[in-house]
Formats: structure tokens, C-alpha cells, sequence
């Protein structure tokens, strides 16, 4: 394994810092190499047998990140407490232990393939990686210029061009978007980039940028002057002021836009719009929007157990 780093570092097209990644018994050779060499930054998923090996825990030089699932045979709980009491505390180390999970469970395709916790943990890993070794890019202007693109600009091609080759974009309360260059295209061509209103603004609250995505939270403003089918797909322009909270959850490749998770409360744009009557039931129209800018506005006025229980 050293030989390995070393010569990868004598690479002319390498940067001098160098890593190790490893699955299963891979995941216990990580470790090892934390132990043993000068890495950068090791990552091992479900390692097998690392408890044998605590020993040399205090030979770690760089940063250590194991990801344990809770129900992996090959590490059964009394060694997953050895190696959490070992190394749980020690600087520069990161272990996570993934509920209600088994070996193999980043496998895709394997028996015990779990999404969430296979993202969970590609997360945590490459913001490892790139806190020791790079390389950093300016997440906020890569998609403060998307965003242009898409709104103040409306070019289709630019928009798709700050994309990785087959992206997707999901519009969580509508289920619109598309998945991959060409559906993408199309949506972003078709009901999107030109389907907004004139007066279309993006107020930004918040913004948390992190080592592979970024979480903006948005107002959003518009009038409904025109059919937006992404938003209110098959309702007529009502001619009405809408303002809600918008939430973006924008993925990253590279220096590339990978994914957009897009959320908001559907049910205060239909009262907005006067397609839905907010009487007796628990939602709000602008109201959600004028709270989050103040929040001096008045709270729980949906909930009638609240004057009987102070």
C-alpha cells in the first residue's frame, strides 16, 4: 500500500496528496493504511476484522473515516463496540454506524443495497476526501450563475451546459422535472426556462453550503400571468400575487450541477391561486411567506389546542 501511494504521488499529473478507499476486507486495508502510511485521508466501508487490529490505532496519521452498518454479521456488535470506543474520540477519526443496515449496503444492486444510507455515506466520503485533498470549487457562484441562466437570461443551452452529461431535477410537490440530458432538455425548453412569469423573483433567506451541495432557501415570488406547468401544471392564469418558501437541494459533480431536489408547500400556492379554501383545514396562504421575512407573526393560529394550553 505504500508503494502504491508512493508511486501514485511520483505521478506528473498528480497533485502530491493521495487517499484510500476500501470496501469490506478493502475496508480493513484502509484502516490499516491509516495506520501504516502516510495517506492523506482513508475510507473504508464495512470493514472486516479492523477489531483484531486496534493496536495500532495510535499510529493514525491522517484522517480515518469508517462507515459500519449495524447489522453487518462480519462485525458483530460486541467488535463494532471495540472499534467505536478505540477510535470514536480520537482526532482526525469519523465513524458512522448506519441503522438497520447489513454489509455490502453501498453494493448497488446487491441484496442488502440501501439508497439512503449508501448516500449518506458517498457524502460523507467525498466531503473527506476533498477536505484533505481538494479539490474546492465555489458551489455558491456555480449555481447563483445556474439560476441566471434559468431566470434572468432563460437560456436553455447555458442552463444545461453548468449540468453534468445526464442530470435530473426533481420538483418534489409536482413530481416535474427530468431525468437525463434529453428529458431534461425538453422540460427546461418546454415548461420551464420559458414558462415563468415576467415579474419571477428569487428572494434568497439562507444559504448552506456544503462539500458536495448546497441548501438555498428561497422566496418565491411571481404573479400568475401565465400557465406555469411545473408549478400549477394544467391551471389557468389566475392573475393572483403568489409569495411561498422555497427549499433547493443542489447536488454537485465536479464543477458541475449533478441533481436539484426542489421543494415547497403546494398547498399555500392553491390557496393563493383560490383553488383551495383554507377553512378548516391546517394550511396557510401568504401568510407562510410574511412569517418566515417576520417572526413576530402570530404562531399556531392553526392549532385550536393552543388557547387551552397556557
Amino acid at each position: 500500500m505504500a508503494a502504491s501511494l508512493a508511486l501514485l504521488r511520483s505521478l506528473p499529473e498528480q497533485q502530491g496528496k493521495a487517499g484510500v478507499l476500501g470496501f469490506c476486507m478493502g475496508g480493513k486495508l484502509a484502516y490499516l493504511a491509516a495506520c501504516r502510511t502516510d495517506a492523506d485521508v482513508c475510507v473504508g466501508y464495512y470493514g472486516v476484522g479492523i477489531e483484531q487490529r486496534l493496536e495500532e490505532a495510535d499510529r493514525i496519521q491522517g484522517r480515518l473515516v469508517l462507515h459500519i452498518p449495524e447489522l453487518d454479521g462480519f462485525c458483530p456488535p460486541e467488535a463494532r463496540s471495540r472499534i467505536v470506543e478505540t477510535l470514536g474520540a480520537r482526532p482526525g477519526c469519523e465513524l458512522y454506524v448506519y441503522p438497520g443496515v447489513d454489509h455490502a449496503f453501498a453494493r448497488l444492486g446487491g441484496d442488502h443495497y440501501h439508497k439512503p444510507s449508501a448516500l449518506m455515506a458517498h457524502e460523507r466520503s467525498v466531503a473527506a476526501f476533498r477536505r484533505e485533498m481538494g479539490p474546492h470549487y465555489d458551489f455558491s457562484a456555480l449555481w447563483d450563475k445556474h439560476c441566471e441562466y434559468e431566470f434572468a437570461t432563460r437560456n436553455v443551452a447555458d442552463t444545461m451546459a453548468t449540468m453534468v452529461a445526464e442530470p435530473y431535477v426533481n420538483h418534489i410537490p409536482t413530481m416535474t422535472g427530468g431525468v437525463g440530458h434529453a428529458m431534461l432538455s425538453r422540460f427546461y425548453q418546454h415548461h420551464f426556462v420559458n414558462s415563468n412569469p415576467p415579474d419571477t423573483r428569487l428572494v434568497p433567506i439562507s444559504r448552506t453550503v456544503g462539500a458536495t451541495q448546497i441548501v438555498d432557501e428561497i422566496l418565491f415570488r411571481f404573479t400568475h400571468t401565465c400557465e406555469i406547468d411545473w408549478l400549477l401544471p394544467g391551471v389557468a392564469p389566475t392573475g393572483r400575487p403568489v409569495e411561498i418558501p422555497l427549499v433547493a437541494i443542489v447536488k454537485f459533480r465536479g464543477d458541475k450541477l449533478y441533481h436539484e431536489h426542489i421543494y415547497w408547500d403546494q398547498a399555500s400556492v392553491l390557496v393563493q391561486v383560490g383553488l383551495l379554501d383554507p377553512k378548516g383545514l391546517p394550511v396557510a396562504g401568504v401568510e407562510t411567506a410574511r412569517k418566515l421575512l417576520d417572526e413576530t407573526q402570530p404562531s399556531n393560529t392553526l392549532m385550536a389546542a393552543w388557547s387551552r394550553s397556557g
